[in-house]
């Protein structure tokens, strides 16, 4: 096993582990640690079925099966979401245009994500251009970065996140097919409240935890305020400084934290330039309590 880290702001490369056998404890603990460290992980040239990576990501956490994607999931293994933009006998075989759009996935659940598990098996490319890359943000920096007067009037207030905003922001986008949520998947779903900093469990460093796709009102804040100030955050996480890309080979396992980062993925690609990624969410009951969070 070797960890070789990307130089940048996030990233890393995990070599000479197979994800299809159970890892070892001090594996698994040095996966975690990479994790904490740097916020995303590659372990390239996997070969998995669907219950393999169901398998290797339950090694890292509880698995949520999706509230909107029972139409895509991998048959017999429900906690595998299948992406992808291929069309076979004229219906999809996956989740078109899932992730677009900066978020952190699952911070409009009481119980927040603790990573996401990403299976690499069809990747686009346009004149040899590996395309649907996926872009980070590195929130314990962007918290550590910001002024000392914000830190101080955010200190200890809340933010609120709504599924419903980020689904209906991918209705929007161009080929979306993607129907409003029913009233059963909103109930399902409520709009709930985090803190706006929240302490990392892997570093124990606080991370700015607001983000474009699910927030939508700091709590205590007036309205005009409180617009004022998440333009103002949504902004700043995006500086340079923070991103890093991780461009896709077919076999790539990538794993990253939902604590400590935001994530979008680029739709770079066309209908006919098929992408297949299957995907595993890690719940963070590990490592928060809800009455933390």
């Amino acid at each position: 096993m070797k960890i070789i880290p990307s130089g940048e702001a996030l990233g890393a490369t995990i070599e000479g582990l197979d994800l299809a056998r159970p890892l070892a404890k001090d594996e698994l603990q040095q996966v975690v640690q990479a994790l904490g460290e740097r916020g995303v992980v590659r372990f390239p040239r996997q070969q998995l079925t669907g219950r393999e990576l169901r398998d290797f990501s339950a090694q890292l956490g509880d698995l949520e099966i999706n509230v909107a994607s029972h139409a895509y999931q991998e048959p017999g293994v429900p906690e595998v979401m299948i992406l992808s933009n291929i069309v076979e006998n004229g219906r999809p075989i996956g989740l078109a245009d899932a992730g677009q759009g900066w978020h952190t996935d699952m911070s409009y659940s009481r119980m927040v994500a603790f990573a996401n598990v990403l299976y690499g098996i069809k990747i686009p490319r346009r004149n040899g251009k590996v395309l649907g890359a996926t872009q980070f943000s590195n929130m314990q920096a962007a918290y550590a970065d910001l002024p000392a007067e914000v830190k101080k009037t955010l200190d200890g207030k809340t933010v609120l996140h709504d599924f419903n905003k980020f689904w209906e922001m991918m209705r929007r986008e161009k080929g979306s097919k993607r129907p409003p949520l029913t009233e059963a998947q909103r109930k399902a779903k409520p709009p709930v409240s985090h803190p706006v900093f929240l302490r990392h469990p892997l570093t124990g460093k606080r991370v700015l935890y607001a983000n474009p796709g699910y927030a939508i009102r700091i709590n205590e804040l007036p309205e005009k305020e409180s617009d004022e100030m998440l333009e103002y955050l949504f902004e700043h996480q995006l500086k340079p400084a923070y991103l890093y890309t991780s461009r896709w080979e077919e076999g790539d396992v990538l794993v990253w934290e939902d604590v400590g980062t935001i994530h979008n993925a680029v739709a770079d690609y066309g209908p006919d330039e098929h992408r297949l990624i299957k995907r595993c969410q890690v719940m963070a009951n590990r490592y928060f309590k809800e009455e933390q969070l």
